[in-house]
């Protein structure tokens, strides 16, 4: 069985234990003269605050589950980024940050599911996306000045789609230079082509 393919299934069995929770939190909620947060598959939108309030309590289980630790502070800014910090988190970033990627995932399913954002949400725990990001950014554009200098097609190491992007982003201000991403997941990847006539 491949990463993905177990992380899918790690993935969907999660969601299944969110919803059959869901279910009992729906009756106690209708027991209690539907106070709180009742968000049922096919309610209206939800306002943030309560959508951000029903997220946190879903981050916090995963944190539990995966750190045996509830100690979180967890916070969202204007751009739908969700920062996670706390002790101990390591678990839960996982190698290159395919965990956080996957609680991402798992995020944005019950966000469209429950209709709680219309935007994508990002997550970031104890900053290693972002510290992550501006590694990323450097070393995009020392690649790609050695393909201009070089004048040769330069390969970058596979990554997850959200850096991919960053990096397709960064180097579409950069007129000399090109991007494509090539292979298939887990080992998609991106190449930098020099533009003819620029060296």
């Amino acid at each position: 069985m491949t990463h993905n393919e177990e992380m899918k299934n790690a993935i969907n069995s999660f969601v299944l234990s969110l919803e059959e929770e869901q279910k009992k939190t729906n009756i106690k909620s209708k027991n209690e003269n539907n106070r709180d947060l009742n968000l049922k598959s096919g309610d209206i939108k939800k306002t943030d605050k309560e959508g951000f309030q029903y997220i946190t309590g879903v981050i916090k289980k995963i944190i539990e589950m995966a750190c045996n630790s509830s100690d979180v502070e967890i916070k969202k800014d204007e751009d739908y980024m969700i920062e996670v910090k706390g002790e101990n988190l390591s678990p839960v970033i996982g190698k290159n940050g395919r965990n956080i990627e996957a609680m991402e995932h798992i995020i944005n399913m019950i966000c469209k599911k429950r209709k709680i954002y219309e935007k994508r949400v990002a997550l970031d725990i104890n900053g290693y996306r972002k510290k992550n990001i501006e590694k990323l950014k450097k070393n995009a554009i020392k690649m790609a000045e050695k393909a201009v200098q070089e004048g040769r097609k330069v390969s970058l190491k596979p990554m997850p789609s959200y850096e991919r992007k960053i990096i397709h982003n960064i180097l579409s201000a950069i007129k000399n230079v090109r991007t494509q991403s090539r292979n298939d997941e887990p080992n998609r990847r991106i190449i930098i082509y020099p533009v003819a006539g620029n060296k």
